[in-house]
């Protein structure tokens, strides 16, 4: 543990990151400074008592009095003040590094583009089944500094974003994975999809045993010999898939034992993919694998992941708000086969992404697309004779309804995210819900 006392510990952002990292250092007996880039920030009447604010800007005079800067993770560290700090030697870090600092306990680290809270969580219900208590924190659930108000527990699993491992450094986990890695972000990764996949690829580093993912090249780590890997992937591995009578098994060298996909209640190629790397993590710990599969089994997946709002009148409506990159979109498209129409809404903002792989899938599946939001036009002027641009979800949502038959299915995938118009994905995904409840009167 580092003291930090009578140190000048400046707060940026006062989101639930920022108002946990507050209540971490009035626990270690240190009043931080807190400043926030907005006027009014929505959480104002959280921040504590006490607490000296500057609100409006980043305030540089204060930065370059600082000993440590605690940024939170939507926050860039292009920003050109904190590029002055960083150039005068003070110290940046995150949440999680103030976690990795105070604990050394079991720890599963998890990245990727697209699967993350669902391998997340998939492993947790492994665990569980498993007899072990665990918590799950970071990028999902709860600010993982929140997490050291519970009692100690036996694990700990972290979902980890990019952002997140930016400004981590002490990270030790017992069992690390990047799941895969796809076109995202690319707004706070100028230099491309190699600077993106260069910070997924900080949480390899000390850990002991390395989760990779054979089929995807961008996730395999220079090779170590202080490190052991389990690998995963479609058809090599040491998790695969295998293909009996037209249904997929998957199948493992460690046990003799093969499964049957269709036991499972979460559908779609990309879903196999994320139990796979769910038996991966959960073999590197030492799971049973009997109860492992049990968990596997009974696992329903989460909302706003190809979640099934309602079947109406033939109709089905189909919630994947969490779909906020081109790849997830396209493992969704690829996962459903609709004998009517499929309605696909797209839009948002799509954070410099280049649309014209799943422009190509919609065409050949004979997709009709609503774009809405930010980018809408954008992504409405790669294939102007299948899309029709509304400005908003809500109006794409009315007007599909008019035009609906039995056996179509509507999608909400959008491959874009949702800070345009939505507070979060899970904001957008409820608000497709609520309307269209509303409109079959569900």
């Amino acid at each position: 543990m580092i003291e930090y006392k009578g140190k000048e510990i400046i707060i940026i952002g006062s989101g639930m990151t920022g108002l946990s990292c507050i209540d971490f250092f009035l626990k270690k007996g240190v009043n931080p400074i807190l400043i926030d880039t907005r006027l009014f920030p929505p959480s104002i009447k959280s921040i504590p008592k006490g607490i000296k604010c500057y609100f409006g800007g980043f305030h540089v005079d204060h930065l370059l009095k600082a000993d440590l800067i605690v940024v939170s993770p939507g926050i860039s560290l292009n920003n050109p003040a904190l590029q002055i700090a960083a150039n005068k030697g003070i110290e940046i870090v995150g949440d999680v590094e103030l976690f990795c600092r105070e604990l050394n306990v079991p720890i599963i680290a998890i990245t990727g583009s697209n699967g993350k809270s669902t391998v997340t969580n998939l492993i947790k219900e492994m665990a569980q089944t498993a007899g072990y208590k665990v918590v799950v924190g970071g990028n999902i659930g709860i600010p993982v500094l929140n997490l050291l108000k519970i009692p100690l527990q036996q694990l700990y699993i972290l979902e980890l974003s990019s952002f997140q491992l930016e400004i981590t450094y002490s990270l030790r986990a017992n069992v690390a994975t990047v799941l895969n890695v796809s076109e995202d972000h690319l707004n706070r990764y100028p230099l491309g999809i190699d600077q993106y996949r260069a910070v997924k690829m900080r949480i390899y580093k000390n850990a002991l045993i390395c989760v990779i993912n054979k089929d995807e090249k961008l996730t395999i780590p220079k090779f170590s010999f202080n490190q052991k890997y389990i690998s995963f992937g479609i058809n090599q591995g040491d998790y695969h898939l295998i293909n009996k009578n037209g249904k997929f098994w998957i199948n493992s060298i460690y046990h003799d034992q093969i499964f049957n996909t269709e036991e499972m209640k979460i559908i779609g190629q990309h879903n196999y993919i994320n139990a796979m790397s769910a038996l991966a993590l959960a073999e590197a710990i030492g799971l049973p694998y009997l109860s492992s599969l049990s968990a596997l089994v009974s696992f329903t997946g989460l909302k706003h992941r190809l979640q099934i709002v309602c079947e109406h009148n033939g109709v089905k409506w189909i919630n994947d708000s969490k779909a906020t990159n081109i790849k997830s979109t396209e493992s969704a498209l690829c996962s459903i086969s609709s004998e009517g129409t499929l309605w696909l809404l797209l839009g948002g903002d799509s954070k410099g992404a280049d649309f014209s792989s799943l422009i190509n899938l919609i065409i050949v599946k004979k997709i009709k697309i609503f774009c809405f939001g930010k980018d809408g036009d954008k992504i409405a002027d790669l294939c102007p004779n299948i899309s029709i641009r509304t400005k908003t979800m809500q109006e794409a949502i009315k007007q599909i309804s008019l035009s609906v038959r039995p056996n179509d299915i509507v999608l909400l995938s959008p491959a874009c995210a949702s800070f345009d118009q939505f507070n979060n994905f899970e904001h957008r995904g409820n608000t497709f819900i609520k309307i269209v409840k509303k409109i079959i009167h569900y």
